[in-house]
């Protein structure tokens, strides 16, 4: 047997391994759960029939009864874990900052296996590295989520680091430089723009990673090309509360 074939047939059975791990399997209709997941008392639930539109109705729903004060506080209790532990089926994914005032889960008033949530400071994806790109693939084609959000928030000490170093053309120590490094060109993007400074590039960098998102191959753009992704961005208002869409 040649290298190549076995290199294949290893590729196969290491990706057989990994989705018995993590309770899915892709089958030819698509999306499926495992076999012990499948007779399980209690199966996960599927999102392959979700919309992302109406998905996205849903969160900002489920954001006004946040920040309105009447979160309904959704499945958060031991015994709602239960029916996910062989299996998960999210129905978005959230790309968000690190910031610990920044909870998807609450912002958008949803419970456990309603998110699959990627938190990284400065919500960066260009140059993010394998482990950001490798998370959100991972949800999109293999748990079938079919919307992501690019989540920053008012008052982002990444964004502000990525003005304040633009403007004094200093460094920052470690790889805390390499990380605003990430955000300078939305940052520099908007320089000299009508309107509030940390605002403008909190926006701009929101909008820089949906771009990035929709052009990373080999598997985001193609769901994207095909109009199987919606690919949109927000900002949280740690004042108010509110998620505001970003055009």
């Amino acid at each position: 047997m040649s290298n190549d074939s076995n290199f294949s047939q290893e590729n196969s059975s290491s990706r057989r391994d990994f989705m018995k791990l993590s309770g899915l399997a892709i089958g030819a209709t698509g999306l499926t759960l495992s076999a012990s997941s499948a007779n399980s008392a209690t199966p996960a639930p599927t999102n392959a029939a979700l919309d992302p539109d109406a998905v996205l109705k849903k969160l900002l729903e489920g954001n006004k009864r946040f920040a309105n004060g009447e979160a309904a506080q959704p499945r958060r209790k031991p015994a709602d874990f239960v029916p996910l532990a062989e299996g998960q089926a999210p129905m978005a994914i959230i790309v968000g900052c690190a910031d610990s005032r920044v909870s998807p889960e609450l912002i958008f008033d949803q419970g456990v296996g309603d998110l699959f949530v990627v938190r990284v400071a400065g919500n960066v994806v260009s140059s993010a590295g394998a482990a950001i790109k490798g998370s959100i693939e991972f949800a999109v084609a293999e748990l079938g989520a079919r919307l992501i959000i690019v989540l920053g928030h008012t008052a982002c000490g990444a964004v502000k680091a990525a003005i304040a170093h633009i403007d004094a053309n200093d460094t920052l120590p470690g790889a805390i430089r390499e990380l605003v490094d990430i955000i300078r060109p939305a940052a520099a993007s908007v320089r000299g723009k009508p309107g509030d400074k940390l605002e403008n590039a909190t926006k701009a960098n929101v909008k820089q990673g949906i771009e990035r998102i929709k052009t990373l191959d080999p598997i985001l753009s193609e769901f994207v090309k095909k109009g199987e992704l919606k690919v949109v961005g927000g900002v949280y208002d740690l004042a108010t509360g509110v998620v505001n869409m970003v055009d």
